[in-house]
């Protein structure tokens, strides 16, 4: 992380919570600088030439971060959610008679396949579970089975269980096999390298209120000016065409449909604020260290985590609930959350948890204090013993064997 003014700026406001709210231990929304929250409070025209200005410098900013120096890709802002990003993806890339290989740890690669479902376009599924990501083998396996399979689509953090998932091997494994990779980086860009340099993909979504720590209201699917083009006349709806938003910005500078306008300003503040940071490398760095902090303490605790610490991501972290009968999680819930720290509900399929998140304006130092908090919590819930169920450790020892 860089010293100086810049670690001034990007430290700032880590110990104390704007206007007294509480800390968002979530994968976004998540806790944002108070410059973010101040870059809202002026009201743009949509169709002016500061705010279409304001446009291009984020395609601009966020291009910047794949590594794109032979001008390959375009930026697509997107209105909406992540899912709806996601939904656009699927639906301007991937043809109507194509198929696709989903791979899927976790409840954001179900989704994709649901999403596949709604559109009516053929795919097959590798499901991993909650334990272990999809791996490249897998992927090239499945690849030779299936000659009808065109793309492939992988979630580069699943946050239902927090795996980082090797992206670099699948990637390897669908260029080798002359498929087409889609990349939901949803919860993972601008703090895990993406560089295209590195690793080949056709295309990847993002979204503002995510490592970037902007708020909610758009998405940015990043392609390949050639997927781009293709795209024309795919999609299958009129609001989720990304080919149709990037030829209106391309001609106009402008959305088609009204855009989040203070959301747009409040990511540019928080683009910079990244980049005084040091970028993905100096952002990736504060989480990594805000999660080994987290993990540490709460391990100390006799808390366990879903995963080993080969596949703990920097973004969020699965803890099982503890098996002792005083434990119940809505009460440790609002515990947490009176001493400044709202924490998020597992979403395991098999066994109880809940999940931290490490990401958003916080560092390790706070991290300790969610740690104390935790302490505290288990202490007045009269639970002297955070340990998971046995069912719970030996399924995961089992699945990890």
């Amino acid at each position: 992380m860089q010293t100086g003014t810049s670690f001034a700026v990007a430290t700032e406001g880590f110990e104390l919570p704007a206007l007294g709210e509480p800390y968002l231990l979530t994968p976004g929304p998540l806790t944002t600088a108070y410059s973010v929250k101040q870059a809202m409070l002026r009201d743009w025209g949509s169709w002016d030439g500061d705010f279409r200005a304001m446009t291009a410098n984020l395609r601009r900013r966020l291009l910047a971060l794949t590594g794109d120096t032979n001008n390959e890709f375009d930026c697509v802002p997107m209105q909406g959610s992540g899912s709806f990003c996601v939904e656009a993806m699927l639906g301007s890339f991937i043809p109507k008679d194509g198929k696709v290989l989903v791979l899927a740890n976790g409840a954001y690669g179900l989704r994709a396949a649901s999403t596949m479902q709604y559109l009516g376009r053929a795919y097959t599924l590798i499901d991993k579970g909650d334990y272990l990501p999809p791996r490249g083998d897998e992927v090239a396996a499945a690849l030779d089975a299936d000659p009808a399979i065109t793309h492939v689509i992988a979630i580069h953090c699943e946050t239902s269980s927090g795996i980082l998932n090797p992206v670099a091997e699948i990637a390897e494994a669908v260029q080798a096999k002359g498929r087409k990779l889609l990349i939901d980086s949803m919860s993972a860009f601008g703090a895990i390298p993406l560089d295209v340099n590195d690793i080949r993909y056709e295309a990847m979504v993002s979204s503002a209120n995510k490592c970037i720590e902007g708020v909610p209201g758009f998405g940015f699917v990043i392609a390949r000016k050639t997927e781009l083009e293709a795209a024309k006349d795919r999609s299958h709806s009129l609001s989720l065409d990304v080919h149709a938003q990037w030829a209106a910005m391309e001609k106009t500078g402008q959305w088609r449909f009204t855009p989040p306008t203070h959301v747009v300003a409040a990511f540019l503040e928080a683009l910079r604020i990244h980049e005084a940071e040091g970028g993905v490398a100096g952002r990736g760095a504060r989480y990594a260290a805000n999660r080994d902090t987290l993990v540490g303490g709460m391990r100390e605790l006799g808390f366990e985590t879903l995963l080993s610490d080969r596949w703990l991501s920097p973004i969020i972290v699965t803890f099982f609930c503890p098996a002792h009968e005083n434990f119940a999680f809505d009460r440790f819930y609002e515990l947490m959350k009176k001493k400044g720290f709202i924490i998020y509900p597992g979403k395991l399929t098999v066994v109880e948890s809940f999940r931290i998140g490490c990401i958003g304006r916080m560092d390790e130092h706070v991290m300790r204090r969610v740690v104390e908090a935790a302490r505290q919590s288990l202490a007045e819930m009269d639970v002297p013993d955070a340990a998971a169920p046995r069912a719970a450790l030996d399924e995961r020892a089992k699945l990890a064997a």
